[in-house]
């Protein structure tokens, strides 16, 4: 039961990154995809129908290790404390940005929670990028830390490949490169699939594992649940396939 545990932490975390990871990439690039207020009410229509689904694969993941691995929680925790309140504000600020940002007709409200949106979007890219580079170092604040910086700049050209399929062929066209690199959604989709697979290695699985009944309990009810969430996600995706022509509710 461990292994597959391990197996479906792997998938969950996988899943959240190559998904929220577009979201997040698209909301760093706000300012550039999207040149004025309409422009940008379509670039945040464009991942609209599918952040909050994206969100349920983090709380799903978080819900696993708090099960099968109730020591390794701590662990992270404890030692990467400072990086997860940067994760947690940034999830926070940046959400607030998407549902404040049209309560109020007022360009200067737009603009403070656009802000939001840019900010909280970089923040979670950066906090991401050095939880997996500190994991990778051996864990706690360490010199895998400072690979924040790169791994955001995957979230962004991610968020670029995103937006290429998703926007209005016009302001697509914005996204065909990042930083003078073609945006390719595939590519960067490997890349941050891998990054947390790879971060996993280095983890003490077997010495943060749940008791026997919780771990198989936790397993079962996960194996059980990762279909329904994969069948929803997929619907949702296959209903907001085509490319974005008007504002959504946000």
């Amino acid at each position: 039961m461990e292994s597959l545990a391990v197996v479906l932490l792997a998938v969950f975390s996988a899943g959240y990154l190559v998904l929220a990871g577009a979201d997040v990439g698209v909301g760093m690039l706000l300012p550039w995809l999207g040149r004025d207020e309409r422009e940008r009410r379509l670039v945040i229509a464009s991942f609209a129908p599918f952040f909050l689904g994206n969100e349920v694969w983090l709380v799903a993941a978080a819900g696993l290790v708090a099960g099968a691995f109730p020591g390794l929680e701590h662990e992270l925790l404890a030692e990467l404390y400072p990086l997860v309140v940067v994760l947690l504000v940034g999830w926070v600020v940046r959400d607030m940005g998407l549902w404040l940002r049209g309560r109020v007709d007022a360009a200067a409200w737009r603009a403070v929670w656009d802000g939001a949106v840019v900010a909280g979007s970089w923040a979670l890219a950066l906090a991401w990028g050095s939880v997996l580079g500190s994991v990778l170092g051996g864990g706690g604040l360490n010199a895998g830390s400072v690979l924040g910086l790169p791994l955001a700049l995957v979230f962004a050209w991610h968020g670029a490949g995103f937006a290429r399929w998703r926007l209005p062929v016009g302001l697509a066209g914005r996204a065909v490169r990042v930083g003078g690199v073609p945006s390719r959604y595939g590519v960067s989709a490997v890349v941050l699939a891998v990054a947390p697979v790879v971060a996993g290695v280095r983890l003490p699985w077997s010495g943060s594992a749940a008791d026997g009944a919780g771990l198989t309990m936790t397993a079962v009810v996960t194996v059980v649940v990762l279909p329904l969430l994969v069948g929803a996600q997929a619907l949702v995706w296959w209903t907001f396939r085509g490319r974005v022509e008007s504002p959504s509710y946000l």
